[in-house]
């Protein structure tokens, strides 16, 4: 499965220069990013979806070396632990299991008491029932796509240093368990008194919807006005509902959910898997090669700017629709 030729010419491609695209105007539209590139996608995507990760049970060896590599990543970008270290130890879970967690704290001196959290499950399902001999969950669409794009985010606001408010990066373990990461973070950030203004998550975005009226729907889409504020930053339809939403209950199912209930502020989860674009949710077919990195490394470049102004905005716009 491994094709060494194929991750020797990304190492190299990944060497390229990262571009920011920038607008001078003063307007609400956001500013063209060129940053992320599909090669970088690619490097990162295939590695945490190999099969020597062994599907990222949580408290696995597996999921132990997908931990090490974003704790790299991010000390390589010079983000640095919000907690004492960036590993945040699960206290709802049996086995040793860990959140990790990046902090670019925010440039503006009275808006960066304030906290953004942009956060997808580094977790999968492990080994499984085999299908023609693979046992390996690989989980390169759930959610290892999610978790590459939260790096890529990560990596361009280390660069740019334009988060007026303080952002945490998390990738969340034990979702698969039940949201135990998130669940426990949620609750220890709200025992801490931390004022959080959203969380916004990245959950399954490695295959593009059968449909161009939209490049990903919104989880709990009527509860607040995110759509319409990204939205109207994007200057295009970039978030639309699908009915699939609210049928499976979505808003409750990802990470976003613990914050929305400890916190009561907008925390929703942004994706393209509808259930009719990708056929091998929690299967052994879930692998890098049926990733669409174009598609992706599109969701990365259209997002990061969106998210730029959402967390740079004066006063919090986006709110609950109680």
């Amino acid at each position: 499965m491994k094709n060494f030729l194929f991750l020797a010419a990304l190492l190299v491609l990944s060497c390229k220069t990262n571009q920011v695209v920038n607008d001078s105007k003063e307007t609400n539209a956001v500013s063209i990013i060129n940053f992320s590139k599909p090669e970088n996608v690619a490097k990162t995507l295939s590695f945490l979806a190999s099969d020597d990760l062994e599907g990222r049970d949580s408290g696995s060896e597996g999921i132990e070396k997908a931990s090490v590599f974003l704790e790299n990543m991010l000390k390589e970008n010079g983000v640095k632990p919000y907690f004492k270290t960036y590993r945040d130890t699960l206290s709802n879970f049996s086995k040793t299991s860990y959140n990790i967690v990046g902090y670019i704290e925010g440039t503006d001196l009275k808006l960066k008491d304030e906290f953004v959290i942009i956060g997808a499950h580094y977790d999968h399902i492990g080994k499984i029932a085999a299908v023609n001999g693979d046992d390996i969950g690989n989980g390169a669409n759930d959610n290892a796509s999610g978790t590459t794009a939260v790096t890529e985010v990560m990596k361009y606001f280390a660069k740019s240093k334009t988060n007026k408010r303080s952002v945490l990066f998390v990738f969340f373990s034990a979702e698969e368990k039940g949201l135990l990461g998130s669940k426990h973070l949620a609750k220890k950030l709200n025992d801490q008194n931390i004022d959080l203004y959203f969380m916004f998550n990245y959950e399954m975005i490695g295959v593009k919807m059968n449909r161009d009226d939209m490049l990903l729907y919104l989880t709990g889409f009527g509860r607040s006005n995110m759509a319409q504020i990204m939205n109207e930053y994007a200057s295009e339809k970039l978030i639309g509902y699908i009915p699939a939403e609210t049928q499976y209950q979505l808003f409750r199912a990802s990470d976003n959910y613990p914050f929305y209930t400890e916190f009561d502020v907008p925390a929703q989860t942004v994706s393209t898997f509808d259930f009719e674009n990708f056929d091998f949710y929690h299967q052994p077919d879930d692998e890098f090669e049926l990733m669409d990195t174009a598609h992706i490394t599109n969701v990365i470049n259209k997002t990061i700017p969106v998210l730029e102004k959402m967390m740079n905005a004066d006063t919090k716009e986006i709110q609950l629709k109680k």
